[in-house]
């Protein structure tokens, strides 16, 4: 066995580069992208790609996960996910690309993985996601945007989540340039100052824009309209633009610049608007503020503006309005305009943004030419007149799954703090009870429908795959925590390993083996000739299994691509996850494996199990020999090496009459001879000796 493990970690290592999953080249990229968009250009080395318009102007980038974020499933290899996203941060498209998840591989099929994919489209990366449902307080607020998750599986979808968040983020980031990912800045109406307009002006809160004639004719000079604004060199120092921004959005701003009836309208506006952020703006030079061609509210035809790289939606407010009569003439005599923009599109007043105006010429009279030149100016409104709802709180993936399952931990951890303490303490009282089989095939019942059935605790050697993958690869562990259920088991089973051996799992907490020892009672109660294997041969079989578990392992690294067949040697996904409905060949392998163990006692889990393997080299850890033994054991008595449908008591040999605690179940069938007066062939001569001597 030690030559074995040798060679298995050289075979490891020698191997630990070949398994990283190459991204889509540019053709596999191209016919993914949704029309009417098409592949742009790479931006780096990472997979991100521009995503263009039919004009080929940028609208958005496109990406897969596993490059930037590659967080290990629990096949310990990274779900690689298509994302789209647009220049607001909102997903345009998810779409599933690779993975090599188990439960979607051959258990619950893609269509149900595709479809979770679907939900992420329209919503902005500003909006805090979580995978699952609105439970109690898990939310914090209603500003969570919750994704169903998919039954089964919601562990995957978790660790697909997370890796969808941590790649659109590092590309919003280095590409957007800030896209916020806190709760808009809102307008806060305890704040109540009293301000004037000089105030305003003071404290950067009215923000003025002037562009003389001279300025925008040195825009134009050498152009092809340096001539076609007269009024512009007829006075040089005369104001082409003298624009004022003001916001607002904070009341006591709104105050110091509209009168009494105008403040009242933008308030009742806004307590319907209530994300619409209203902008102020006084024209007092000769370039105005729309065209002949505007249209009430909608976009302004010369105004843009930006934020963190990124567009801000304007729209005129259609308010009518007048501002206050102590204003400056100059101010009051202005073209004015409220527009809007919305928070929820990540606007945030209390950061710069910068508002374009577009100055425009056009030469000659039949079929003019256009010109432009934008004139830009940048400001923010204080923090002190805005509040910030507190971010909505987003569990840690860990944290909301133990929220969701913490029901059935509770009932776990209650039933293993009676199980494990009866077996340490109580061994022989519960091997001694009258009706001792009745409350194991309980306990298995237990097993069978809460642990593998209901919570899918169903532990797997894919797990152990994942965590050997994760550690040569320099991995995470995370993807062990959405499965806190699991979890539990693995740890009952790895204290059991100190303290029993294998025979903690494989004997009372394994689902599926709970199942063949079912068809076991149930092949005696239909009198089924059972297969009686020879020692010589039990013992050859039995290293079957260590092979099979070192196979497993070699597969990650040599051909990753066949590991998720090959894990099928384990029926416990169509017996336990999927409930036997799958495809009629694993739904035939499983059934085959319990109609065997109904004439040879648990023979999957003696022969062949690959986890049964593992847990048996776990045992190795064990620091105790649990089950009591006497010097007559094995010769001259054999009743319990006969007894033992495990086989696991030598009949011959240096063992003779000792455990195999490597092949020990736990059954405690021993136990129970060991302490029987009535049973127990040392107890009877010394009892019939004691007769005897009175």
């Amino acid at each position: 066995m030690r030559c074995v493990l040798v060679l298995l970690a050289a075979c490891l290592i020698h191997f630990a580069g070949l398994v990283r999953a190459e991204t889509l080249s540019r053709d596999a990229l191209a016919a993914r992208v949704i029309p009417p968009f098409i592949l742009g250009a790479p931006v780096n080395d990472k997979g991100v790609w521009t995503l263009e318009n039919a004009g080929g102007i940028t609208a958005g980038y496109v990406f897969e996960t596993e490059p930037l974020a590659p967080l290990p499933g629990f096949s310990g290899a990274p779900i690689n996910v298509l994302v789209m996203l647009d220049l607001e941060g909102r997903f345009m498209d998810v779409q599933l690309v690779s993975h090599n998840e188990p439960i979607f591989v051959s258990g619950l099929g893609q269509a149900a993985f595709e479809a979770f994919f679907t939900q992420y489209r329209g919503h902005s990366i500003a909006a805090p996601m979580v995978v699952g449902t609105p439970y109690g307080d898990s939310g914090g607020t209603g500003a969570l945007v919750y994704l169903d998750g998919v039954t089964k599986a919601t562990a995957s979808v978790r660790i697909a989540h997370e890796s969808i968040l941590a790649a659109t983020l590092q590309v919003a980031r280095e590409k957007m340039r800030g896209v916020s990912v806190q709760p808009p800045a809102y307008p806060d109406p305890s704040v109540d100052e009293v301000l004037t307009w000089d105030d305003l002006v003071a404290q950067g809160l009215a923000t003025r824009h002037l562009v003389r004639n001279a300025q925008i004719e040195a825009e134009f000079a050498g152009t092809l309209w340096e001539d076609d604004d007269p009024a512009a060199k007829e006075d040089p120092q005369g104001a082409y633009l003298d624009l004022w921004i003001v916001d607002l959005g904070p009341p006591s701003i709104a105050r110091a610049v509209l009168d009494e009836a105008s403040f009242a309208e933008v308030q009742e506006f806004l307590t319907i608007s209530t994300f619409d952020e209203p902008i102020l703006l006084i024209e007092a030079g000769r370039h105005g503020l729309i065209t002949e061609d505007f249209v009430r509210n909608t976009s302004p035809d010369l105004l843009t503006a930006e934020q963190f790289g990124l567009p801000v939606a304007l729209r005129d407010s259609d308010l009518l309005f007048s501002l206050r009569d102590d204003l400056p003439e100059a101010v009051r005599d202005g073209v004015s305009m409220i527009l809007r923009t919305d928070r929820r599109l990540g606007f945030d007043p209390t950061e710069p943004w910068t508002l374009h105006v577009e100055a425009v010429r056009k030469h000659g009279s039949f079929m003019p030419q256009v010109g432009s030149v934008a004139l830009s100016s940048t400001q923010a409104t204080d923090a002190r007149f805005f509040a910030r709802a507190e971010a909505p709180r987003t569990l840690p993936p860990w944290r909301a799954a133990l929220r969701e399952r913490q029901t059935d931990l509770i009932v776990l951890g209650l039933g293993l703090a009676v199980l494990l303490p009866g077996l340490l303490v109580w061994q022989s009282s519960l091997a001694g009870l009258r009706y001792f089989t009745p409350v194991r095939l309980a306990v298995l019942a237990i097993m069978t429908g809460f642990v593998g059935w209901w919570g899918q605790g169903q532990l797997s050697i894919v797990t152990v795959i994942g965590v050997i993958r994760a550690a040569w690869e320099g991995g995470s562990y995370a993807f062990l925590l959405y499965d806190p259920f699991s979890l539990l088991v693995w740890g009952a089973a790895i204290l059991g390993f100190v303290l029993w051996g294998r025979a903690l799992f494989c004997g009372w907490l394994c689902p599926f083996g709970a199942m063949q020892e079912f068809a076991h009672h149930l092949g005696r109660l239909l009198r089924l000739p059972q297969i009686e294997v020879s020692a010589r041969w039990d013992a050859r079989l039995k290293l079957v299994k260590y092979g099979v578990l070192a196979g497993l392992v070699a597969l990650v690294f040599v051909a990753p691509g066949a590991l998720d067949k090959a894990a099928e040697v384990e029926p416990f996904k169509t017996a336990v996850t999927t409930f036997f409905v799958r495809e009629w060949y694993y739904v035939a392998y499983a059934v085959g494996l319990l109609l065997l163990s109904a004439v040879l006692f648990k023979g999957f889990c003696r022969y062949i199990c690959p986890l049964g393997a593992l847990m048996a080299l776990g045992g190795l850890l064990r620091g105790r020999d649990w089950i009591a033994r006497r010097a007559e054991c094995g010769s001259p008595c054999q009743l319990c090496s006969v007894r033992c449908k495990y086989q696991a008591i030598p009949k011959s040999g240096p063992k003779v009459g000792k455990i195999d605690y490597g092949e020990c179940f736990g059954c405690l069938d021993c136990v129970t001879i060991h302490d029987d007066p009535a049973q127990c062939v040392p107890l009877v001569l010394q009892a019939r000796d004691r007769r005897r001597a009175a």
